[in-house]
C-alpha cells in the first residue's frame, strides 16, 4: 500500500516541505532512496527497534521509501518519525485520514521516545505558509514551534502517543505560546547593568552612543581595566529585540541547534563572545553540512572579540565582507547558503604585549617598535570598519571603593531609544538602512552636513592629530549620532569635538 507522509529539510534558515512516499508490497528488502545522508540511512535500525518495542512489527515485506524533492539532500535523523509512521500506515497497522494533514519531524530512541530536533521554527513557519493544519515534533521543541501563529503544534514524548493520536485514540491538546506575555517577562531580563561599573564615564558615554548608532567599537586597555565587564553589559542598553527581529534571531539559533529545550522565543540580544582560538569557518559558518557561525548568531545582538590581535589574521580579514554586507554567504558546488549577520562589533586588546604602554602608573617594558608590530596585527580596512576607537584607562582606589550606584542601563537604554527613533524617521525611504552606522557616502553628505566652525575644528584635528583619511566619515557618522542622542536636528560644533576624540588609533603619536 502507497502512502505519503511530510516532513521538512532546513538550507540555510528557510524550510522546504519533503514529501516521505512509503509503498510496502509483496517481497523483501528495505529502500531508501532519495539522496538521504548516512543518518537518514541509519533510521532502518532505530525504527525496527522502536516498532517492536511499542507493540507494532516491521513489515515482512518490500518497504520502498522515496524522500521527494530526489535532488535535494536529506540530512539528519529527524526524519525517523515521519518515516515510522509511513510504515506504519503502508502496513496498515493504523489507519488515518489525517496523514496529509500534519508535517511530522522527529529522531526516534531505540524505546520509541523521542529526541529533540533542529530547525524547528523555520520548519513551522513553512508549514503555516503552506497551509498544513499541524505539525507533530518531540515535545522538547513544541514550545519553540508554537510562536508560529494559525498552525496547531503537538508535542509527543514517544511514538506510541503519535500513532494514538493519528487514529483518533487519543486527544491531546496543541502548545500554546503568548508571545506578548513572553517579551514582556523576559525583554529587560539582564543579571548585569551599567549600574555594577563603577568609574568609566567616557567609555560609558562611548558604549552609549555606539548602541545609539549602531557603530562597532574598539576599547584599548591595561589587563583589569574592565574592558570585557564594559562589553558584557554593552546587550543591556540596545533596543529591545522587535518580533520581527527575534524571530529571525530564533531561526538562526534554532538551525544551530542553540535554543534552550522547552524554551520558545529568543527575546534578548545574542551576545556572543567566541575564544581567539576560533577558526575562520567556525566563526562565519560552513562546514560539510554548512551551518550558521558565531557572526550569525550574533545577528540582531553584540559579537565581542576579546583580545583582538590574538586572533588569527585569517580571521579576522574574513569578517570584513560580512562587517559591510551585513549577510554571509556560504557557497558549495551544488548550491549556495545565506545567512544574516547583522550584528555589532565591539573588540578589546591590550596597548601592547606586556599590556601597560600609555598606563598612568605602570611602566611599558615592550622593545622599541613592538606597540606598532602589536597594533599592524589588525589590519587597516578592518580598523576601517570600527567607527570609535576608545582607550580604557585602569580604575583609581577612590571610585572602586565608592558604594554609590552608577546610571542603570535602564536609563541609558531610554536615550538610546529616543535616538533610534530619529534615526528610523529618517531612514524611512531606505529599505536597507536602519541606523547611522549603516550610512554610505551619499546618505553622509545628505544628513551629516556640518557648519563652517565644524568644518575647521574637524580639519585643525586632522592636521594636528595627524588623522587617516577613513577616521573623516567615522567623525561625521559618530557626531550624528552624538546630535541625535541630544535630540539635536544640526550636527554642532561640540558633537564633532567629540566625535574626534573616539578615533585613538588613528592619531600618529598613539604608537611612540
Amino acid at each position: 500500500m502507497l502512502v505519503k507522509v511530510f516532513g521538512s529539510a532546513v538550507y540555510g534558515i528557510k524550510a522546504t516541505t519533503i514529501t516521505i512516499e512509503v509503498n510496502v508490497v509483496a517481497g523483501v528488502n528495505f529502500y531508501l532512496v532519495g539522496l538521504p545522508d548516512s543518518a537518514v540511512k541509519e533510521s532502518q535500525q532505530r525504527i525496527t527497534s522502536a516498532l517492536m518495542t511499542n507493540g507494532y512489527k516491521m513489515p515482512g515485506h518490500k518497504i520502498i521509501i522515496n524522500m521527494a524533492p530526489a535532488d535535494i539532500r536529506k540530512e539528519g535523523s529527524a526524519y525517523d518519525l515521519p518515516i515510522a509512521i509511513g510504515i506504519l500506515a503502508g502496513s496498515q497497522q493504523i489507519v488515518s485520514d489525517h496523514l496529509e494533514d500534519y508535517l511530522i519531524m522527529g529522531e526516534l530512541s531505540l524505546d520509541g521516545g523521542l529526541q529533540p530536533v533542529k530547525g524547528v521554527l523555520p520548519i513551522a513557519l513553512q508549514a503555516a505558509a503552506e497551509g498544513f493544519k499541524g505539525l507533530i515534533l518531540p515535545v522538547q521543541n513544541a514550545q519553540e514551534a508554537a510562536i508560529v501563529k494559525g498552525l496547531e503544534v503537538y508535542g509527543m514524548s514517544n511514538l506510541k502517543d503519535v500513532v494514538d493520536f493519528l487514529a483518533d485514540k487519543k486527544h491531546i491538546e496543541p502548545a500554546t505560546c503568548n508571545v506578548d506575555e513572553l517579551f514582556s517577562d523576559t525583554v529587560n531580563s539582564y543579571s548585569v547593568d551599567f549600574a555594577d561599573v563603577k568609574g568609566q564615564e567616557n567609555v560609558k558615554r562611548a558604549l552609549e552612543i555606539a548602541a545609539a548608532g549602531g557603530h562597532n567599537i574598539i576599547m584599548i586597555g591595561a589587563p583589569g581595566s574592565g574592558k570585557t565587564m564594559l562589553a558584557k553589559r554593552l546587550p543591556t542598553i540596545i533596543p529591545p529585540l522587535t518580533l520581527e527581529e527575534a524571530l529571525e534571531t530564533t531561526k538562526i539559533h534554532s538551525v544551530a541547534g542553540k535554543v534552550e529545550k522547552n524554551s520558545s522565543l529568543i527575546t534578548r540580544r545574542p551576545f556572543r563572545a567566541p575564544h581567539h582560538t576560533v577558526s575562520d569557518v567556525a566563526l562565519v559558518g560552513g562546514g560539510t553540512y554548512p551551518q550558521p557561525g558565531e557572526i550569525s548568531l550574533a545577528h540582531n545582538g553584540v559579537l565581542f572579540l576579546d583580545e583582538l590581535p590574538e586572533f588569527k589574521r585569517t580571521v579576522l580579514e574574513v569578517m570584513r565582507q560580512p562587517l559591510e554586507d551585513r549577510q554571509i554567504t556560504i557557497s558549495r558546488a551544488r548550491f549556495s547558503i545565506e545567512y544574516p549577520a547583522n550584528f555589532m562589533l565591539v573588540a578589546s586588546m591590550n596597548p601592547c604585549p606586556c599590556g601597560f604602554h600609555n598606563h598612568p602608573e605602570k611602566e611599558c617594558v615592550c622593545p622599541p617598535g613592538m606597540v606598532q608590530r602589536y597594533l599592524s596585527r589588525i589590519s587597516g580596512p578592518l580598523l576601517d570598519r570600527i567607527d570609535i576607537q576608545i582607550e580604557v584607562v585602569p580604575v583609581p582606589f577612590d571610585k572602586l571603593a565608592d558604594h554609590r550606584l552608577a546610571e542603570s542601563s535602564q536609563t541609558v537604554r531610554e536615550r538610546v531609544v529616543k535616538a533610534r527613533l530619529l534615526q528610523h524617521q529618517r531612514f524611512v525611504d531606505e529599505s536597507d538602512i536602519h541606523c547611522n552606522a549603516m550610512m554610505g557616502s551619499r546618505l553622509i553628505r545628505r544628513y551629516c552636513k556640518i557648519s563652517d566652525s565644524g568644518t575647521a575644528i574637524l580639519k585643525n584635528a586632522m592636521e594636528k592629530l595627524g588623522l587617516s583619511a577613513r577616521a573623516y566619515d567615522r567623525i561625521l557618522k559618530v557626531s550624528r549620532t552624538i546630535a541625535d542622542l541630544e535630540g539635536e536636528r544640526e550636527i554642532q560644533t561640540r558633537h564633532i569635538a567629540e566625535a574626534i576624540n573616539y578615533r585613538s588609533l588613528d592619531r600618529s603619536d598613539w604608537a611612540d
